[in-house]
């Protein structure tokens, strides 16, 4: 099991608008973090981890603005694993597994399709404070 995210070396957190100029954003955040914590752009992981990323962030534009005026997001790695999350405030939490992940032919299904292809794992969590939730992505690097 991965370790706790505040034993992980590497962490940042970007709190953007829900607005579309949230996606370019938060995709060259990651970029600039990860060249910072010695992660090659060139690693295999890293495009499609870049891809997941950009098309959570863009759901919960989509699916969670009008409940949710932000989007934050948290990046954290260390020499073995990627993890980041993209939360909202929004109560609805997507289904990733099973029969009803990714209905309507998008985001999620290709999500999940990337983190099981690189052997990565996805989990939604409530934000019981707030009222919201984040979903999470860990890949192996």
């Amino acid at each position: 099991m991965l370790a706790p995210l505040e034993k992980l070396p590497y962490r940042h957190v970007l709190t953007l608008p829900s607005e579309p100029s949230a996606v370019r954003i938060a995709r060259e955040t990651a970029e600039l973090a990860l060249t910072g914590w010695g992660i090659s752009l060139r690693h295999p992981t890293v495009d499609p981890a870049l891809l997941i990323l950009s098309e959570l962030v863009t759901n919960s534009i989509r699916h969670a603005a009008e409940l949710s005026p932000q989007v934050t997001v948290i990046y954290a790695a260390s020499r073995d694993c990627l993890v980041f999350a993209v939360h909202d405030s929004h109560p609805h939490q997507p289904s990733l597994y099973g029969p009803f992940a990714g209905t309507g032919g998008g985001g999620l299904a290709t999500v999940m399709e990337l983190v099981l292809g690189l052997g990565g794992t996805a989990v939604v969590r409530a934000d019981s404070p707030v009222g919201g939730k984040g979903i999470w992505i860990t890949l192996p690097i």
